[in-house]
């Protein structure tokens, strides 16, 4: 009897129906992954609960006081509020930039660009680029985005006086950070829509467009909120391209500016405050570091817990 041929197939198959033995080897597979499991979990408890107990006397003390107060190089009156508010700011501007142009572009690549060598050439960089280090992203803002958003500062507001190194061009460099993850996560989200549905479309005569807009968007918003969603986490959570660009993390004033002006001027954000507090040497700042490091990741959850909640709102099961 041939190896492979139909009888030998058979016989095989007869051989696995009537063994009764366990199967050790999946058997130990699957305890070895259950134990990573485990230990990664407990490895995060365990850092966030030293977190938590270490911050909660800033929380038992201070209260909301800490939650609003502004930057100080005094650790009894110094707050995370600054910071706060430039975090949700730069969150709103990578919003407005990388989300409808990762949705757009991904539409583009899944609808409409054929399948050629120069689709597939573009589709292998934007994953490569999701894979570059954030730094990276960094000096790319440092280089270009600082200096053209200070050549706009000084024709905006020329009695100014800054350099650059602003809301708007961390958000900018944050923008191109997430932005090849919202593509592929948008671009996955309208992939994951069955054929049949275009072909539905299609079928009662109507166009590309009608399509994409009636029937493959509404489809695949489960996929694409919940990736822009999360994409906008890591916004939140970078540390690396802020100071580069310059954020300030230990003392700033914001003066008497407008709300434009602000956008310009010197800036703030969460993982930066926790940079600043984590490398003073002063003692006192070691309970700040922790009760910032609480809020950050309140924000971030926060963050995530929305995302889950759209997926389960707009799910579809196919």
């Amino acid at each position: 009897m041939a190896v492979g041929s139909p009888a030998a197939s058979q016989v095989l198959i007869r051989r696995t129906l009537a063994s009764s033995g366990v199967d050790w080897r999946g058997v130990a597979f699957s305890g070895f992954l259950l134990f990573c499991v485990v230990f990664a979990l407990a490895v995060i408890a365990v850092l966030v609960a030293q977190v938590v107990v270490r911050g909660m006397p800033i929380f038992t003390d201070r209260g909301a006081e800490f939650l609003s107060a502004n930057l100080s190089s005094r650790a009894g009156t110094a707050g995370v509020g600054q910071g706060i508010a430039g975090s949700l700011l730069i969150a709103f501007f990578v919003v407005i930039l990388a989300i409808p142009i990762g949705i757009m572009t991904a539409v583009y690549l899944e609808e409409y660009a054929p399948d050629n060598k120069t689709t597939r050439f573009i589709a292998i960089n934007i994953r490569n680029l999701a894979g570059v280090p954030s730094v990276v992203y960094g000096l790319l803002g440092l280089a270009i985005f600082v200096p053209v958003t200070r050549a706009i500062e000084g024709l905006i507001f020329p009695d100014l006086g800054g350099t650059g190194r602003s809301v708007v061009a961390a958000s900018i460099t944050l923008s191109a950070l997430v932005l090849p993850i919202v593509i592929i996560t948008s671009a996955e989200a309208i992939r994951a829509v069955p054929g049949a549905i275009r072909e539905a479309g299609y079928g009662v005569g109507a166009s590309r467009w009608q399509v994409t807009r009636g029937l493959v968007l509404p489809s695949a918003i489960p996929g694409i909120l919940t990736g822009t969603i999360l994409s906008i986490s890591r916004a939140l959570g970078e540390t690396a391209p802020l100071i580069i660009i310059g954020v300030s993390y230990n003392f700033f004033s914001t003066g008497n500016r407008g709300a434009v002006e602000s956008l310009f001027g010197p800036f703030t954000a969460l993982p930066a405050i926790v940079f600043g507090w984590a490398s003073n040497p002063n003692v006192d700042f070691r309970e700040l570091t922790a009760a910032a490091i609480v809020v950050l990741l309140a924000v971030t959850l926060l963050a995530n817990a929305i995302a889950i909640l759209l997926r389960n709102r707009y799910e579809i099961k196919w």
